[in-house]
């Protein structure tokens, strides 16, 4: 019989990883798809035709669909969790959103967050509030988007995460570490 040896993964970053001045690029582009930005704009109940509607939008100053800006934030939110917010007991705030061009079905969009700041919280111990620039781009290197984000982040020594119970995992489930031959 073998061991079963469990090797930790990433867990995220801790209040305490973070440094005023770092920038993160979050790992992976992503492609934005038509199927994406219909059901985004459907489903968020967006009735402006310049999402959904060829033939209005073929008629504006862009010549095609706009994908919907609420789904290119929280596409590059997405994107930023495993760098800034893995490790988030809540997002505090989304300040100073700017949709610098616009994104159309087909583009890729990278992301990269920078923090701007940090503070211990003064009435929780176990958070820090972390503050970052999160900035994407499309795949020409274009500005697209950027806001600041704020979430409040568990300090290392608060958190209960091992290789056995990572981050999400309940108790228990999954692979277990064998207890080796008598």
């Amino acid at each position: 019989m073998s061991d079963t040896r469990i090797q930790a993964g990433w867990q995220g970053r801790f209040y305490e990883d973070f440094e005023t001045g770092d920038v993160y690029k979050h790992p992976y582009g992503r492609t934005v798809t038509e199927t994406d930005d219909v059901w985004f704009t459907n489903l968020t109940m967006n009735v402006n035709p310049m999402h959904f509607n060829e033939a209005y939008a073929s008629e504006t100053e862009f010549g095609e669909r706009l994908v919907n800006g609420t789904f290119v934030i929280a596409l590059a939110v997405g994107m930023s969790v495993v760098d800034v917010s893995m490790n988030a007991t809540a997002n505090l705030g989304y300040d100073d959103i700017r949709h610098h061009g616009p994104v159309f079905h087909g583009d890729t969009i990278f992301a990269e967050s920078e923090v701007v700041s940090k503070r211990e919280s003064k009435s929780r111990e176990h958070v820090g509030m972390v503050t970052t620039e999160l900035r994407a781009y499309n795949q020409d290197g274009d500005l697209v988007l950027s806001l600041e984000r704020t979430p409040m982040v568990l300090k290392r020594e608060h958190a209960d995460v091992s290789p056995e119970q990572p981050p999400g995992w309940p108790e228990g489930v999954g692979s277990q570490p064998s207890e080796g031959d008598d």
